[in-house]
C-alpha cells in the first residue's frame, strides 16, 4: 500500500522549509481575520449558535492539512452547505436547540463517513453526475435564498421559511415591526461592504498601495465592518434599543462530541447528508483544481474525498457543522501566498486563539452585520446571465438549469438538486438513445470522409458508409437497428454497408446483440456488414464474440482501406445539400 497516497502530508512535509513557513504564516493571519466573521455568520445561517462556526474552523483545517491534496484550499463552513444544513434540520427541531445542534453534528459525521468511504472506494467520478448547468442553477438559486433569508436580520424582524416564497411572505407580514436601529446598522454595514468591494481596491492603488496588498485588504473588509459595528453596539448599548447581538459566546476550545445513536435520525438525515457531501465535494474540487492549475500543480479527486471526509469527521467530533472548501477563502489564501496545506493548520491555531480570548468582544457583534457579510458573500454565487448563455447553446441544458433554480426557490434545496440530477441523467439518456449518425463519403483526392449533407464527396451506390457518433449501449441499440434497416430499404442496390466507428468507445451486451441481429438481417437481404476504425479496447472485447466470427463482411483498419477494397471505380459525385 502506498502510504503517501493516503497521507499527502508525507509528500510535502519532508521538504518544508523556512521560506514556505513564512509564506504560510502570512497567509494564515490574513485568512484567520477573514474566517472569523464568516464562521460566525455561516453558523447563524445554519440556525446554530455562533461558536459552532468557530469550532468547525479549528480541527477540520488541521485534519485537511494531513489528508488533503490541495496546497491552497481553505476548508470551513460555507454558505451553500450552511443553507442545506438548515433546510435538513428545520423540520426536525427548533433552531439553536440541543436537538438541532445534535442534528448538525450528526450531519457532519455522516457526511464525513460518506465522503471517506467514497474516497477509499475511488468513487470521485460520481460527482460527474452533477452537470455544470445544474450546479450553476443550484448555486444561483441557493445564493438568492440565502440573501433573502438574511433580510430579517437587516430589518430586525421575526421571519422564517425554507424557500423564497415562504421567506418573502413572512417578511411582508413582519415588515411593519422593523427596528430602526437594526436597519441603520445592517444597511450601513451592507453599504460599506458594497463600497469596499467596488471602490476600495482602486482607491488603495491610487494611494500607492501595492496591488497584492490592496487586493488582500479589500478581501478582509468584513472584519472592519465587524470591528466598527461591535464598538458602536458596545458604546451605545444597542441591545437596549432592540438590536439583536450575537450574545455570549462560550470561550475555550471545543470538547470531544459523540454523535447521536438515534438510528431513526440517521435515516432521516441520510439523503441530506449525501447531498451536502456531493455538492460540497464538487465545489471543493472545482476550486482546488482551478487554483492548482495556476501553479502547475494537481489534486487527486479521490484523495480529496478522503481529505474532506476526515475534515467533516473532525468537525462532527469537535462539535462543529458540515464543512467544505470555500471559494472566497481559498482565493484569499492563494493570493496571500500560501504554499502548503500547513497554512490551514496555522489558520486553525488563529481561530483557536480567537475562541479562547476574543469571545467576550464577539458578544457585542450585531447579527445585522453578519447578515450583511453573508449577503455580500453570496452575491458572487448568483449568476443569472448563465441562463441566457445556456439557452443560446443548449435548450435541454437550459431546461434542467431552470428547473433546478425554480424548484430550489419555490420548494427546497433538496428538491432542486435532486430534480437537477434526475433531469441531467434523463437528458443524457435521451440524447444518447438517439445517437447522431451520418452517411459519409470520400472527400475527393484525400483519405478523409465527411457527411454527404455537408460536403461535396464521392459515393458508390453499392457501398454505404454509416458513421456512428456515439457509444452503443442498451438505450440506443434498437435505434441503430432501425437506422440501418431504414437505410437498406431506401437503397435497393446496396451490397455493402460499413459501420464507421471512431466515436464508439463502448459496445455493451445489448448493443452486441443488436449488431448480431443487424448482421443476420443484412445477410438475409444480400448485404454484407463491415466495420471500420474500431478502437482497440472495443475490438478486444468483440474479437471473441459470435459477431466477429459470423460477420458477413470484414473489419477494416481505416475507412479509406474499406473504400479502396469495396468501391473499385468511382461512379458518382454528391453535391452539397
Amino acid at each position: 500500500m502506498n502510504v503517501k497516497r493516503y497521507l499527502p502530508i508525507l509528500q510535502w512535509a519532508p521538504q518544508y522549509g523556512r521560506s514556505q513557513a513564512s509564506s504560510d504564516l502570512v497567509a494564515a493571519v490574513i485568512v484567520t481575520v477573514m474566517l472569523i466573521p464568516q464562521s460566525l455568520a455561516y453558523a447563524l445561517l445554519a440556525g446554530l449558535p455562533a461558536q459552532v462556526g468557530l469550532y468547525a474552523s479549528i480541527l477540520p483545517l488541521v485534519v485537511y492539512a494531513i489528508f488533503g491534496t490541495s496546497r491552497t484550499l481553505s476548508v470551513g463552513p460555507v454558505a451553500v452547505a450552511s443553507l442545506m444544513t438548515a433546510a435538513a434540520l428545520a423540520p426536525l427541531a427548533e433552531a439553536g436547540s440541543p436537538e438541532y445542534i445534535a442534528g448538525a453534528i450528526l450531519l457532519a459525521i455522516m457526511s464525513g463517513l460518506m465522503l471517506t468511504m467514497m474516497g477509499i472506494l475511488r468513487l470521485g467520478f460520481l460527482a460527474n453526475f452533477l452537470s455544470h448547468p445544474v450546479i450553476s442553477g443550484f448555486v444561483t438559486a441557493s445564493g438568492i435564498v440565502i440573501a433573502a433569508s438574511q433580510l430579517k436580520h437587516i430589518f430586525g424582524v421575526q421571519a422564517s421559511g425554507q424557500n423564497l416564497l415562504t421567506i418573502g411572505q413572512s417578511l411582508m407580514l413582519s415588515i411593519s415591526d422593523t427596528n430602526l436601529s437594526t436597519l441603520i446598522v445592517g444597511t450601513g454595514a451592507l453599504l460599506f461592504l458594497v463600497f469596499a468591494r467596488k471602490y476600495l481596491k482602486p482607491l488603495l492603488l491610487l494611494a500607492g498601495v501595492a496591488a497584492r496588498a490592496a487586493e488582500i485588504i479589500t478581501k478582509t473588509a468584513p472584519i472592519l465592518a465587524v470591528l466598527a459595528t461591535t464598538l458602536v453596539a458596545w458604546q451605545f448599548r444597542l441591545d437596549l434599543q432592540g438590536v439583536r447581538l450575537v450574545g455570549v459566546v462560550p470561550s475555550g476550545l471545543p470538547e470531544l462530541t459523540m454523535p447521536s445513536m438515534d438510528w431513526g435520525l440517521w435515516r432521516q438525515l441520510a439523503v441530506s447528508a449525501l447531498l451536502i457531501s456531493v455538492v460540497g465535494f464538487v465545489e471543493s474540487v472545482s476550486v482546488g483544481q482551478t487554483l492548482a492549475a495556476k501553479r502547475r500543480q494537481r489534486i487527486d479527486p479521490d484523495q480529496e474525498l478522503i481529505g474532506l471526509g476526515t475534515a467533516n469527521l473532525g468537525a462532527g467530533f469537535s462539535g462543529g457543522m458540515p464543512v467544505t472548501g470555500g471559494f472566497s477563502r481559498s482565493v484569499v489564501n492563494f493570493d496571500a501566498g500560501a504554499e502548503t496545506p500547513a497554512a490551514g493548520a496555522y489558520t486553525a491555531v488563529g481561530i483557536a486563539l480567537a475562541t479562547l480570548f476574543l469571545t467576550p468582544a464577539i458578544a457585542y457583534l450585531p447579527q445585522a452585520t453578519l447578515a450583511a457579510t453573508i449577503i455580500i458573500a453570496v452575491t458572487t454565487l448568483i449568476d443569472l446571465p448563465a441562463l441566457g448563455r445556456t439557452w443560446r447553446y443548449s435548450r435541454p441544458d437550459f431546461g434542467a438549469m431552470l428547473a433546478t433554480i425554480l424548484l430550489t426557490l419555490a420548494h427546497s434545496v433538496e428538491a432542486g438538486i435532486i430534480a437537477g440530477v434526475a433531469l441531467s441523467i434523463g437528458l443524457f439518456l435521451y440524447r444518447t438513445s438517439r445517437p447522431h449518425s451520418a452517411v459519409v463519403g470520400r472527400v475527393p483526392g484525400t483519405e478523409h470522409f465527411r457527411n454527404v449533407l455537408r460536403h461535396d464527396v464521392q459515393l458508390c451506390p453499392k457501398v454505404t458508409f454509416l458513421r456512428v457518433d456515439e457509444s452503443l449501449y442498451f438505450a440506443n441499440a434498437r435505434f441503430l437497428e432501425e437506422t440501418v434497416m431504414d437505410l437498406v430499404i431506401r437503397k435497393p442496390e446496396l451490397k455493402d454497408l460499413v459501420l464507421v466507428c471512431p466515436a464508439v468507445n463502448l459496445v455493451d451486451a445489448s448493443a452486441l446483440e443488436s449488431l448480431e441481429a443487424i448482421n443476420e438481417r443484412l445477410r438475409d437481404a444480400g448485404v454484407c456488414l463491415h466495420l471500420s476504425e474500431v478502437k482497440g479496447p472495443v475490438m478486444d472485447r468483440l474479437k471473441n464474440t459470435e459477431l466477429i466470427s459470423h460477420l458477413s463482411g470484414q473489419v477494416f483498419l481505416s475507412t479509406y482501406e474499406a473504400w479502396q477494397t469495396l468501391t473499385g471505380t468511382l461512379v458518382s459525385l454528391k453535391k452539397t445539400a
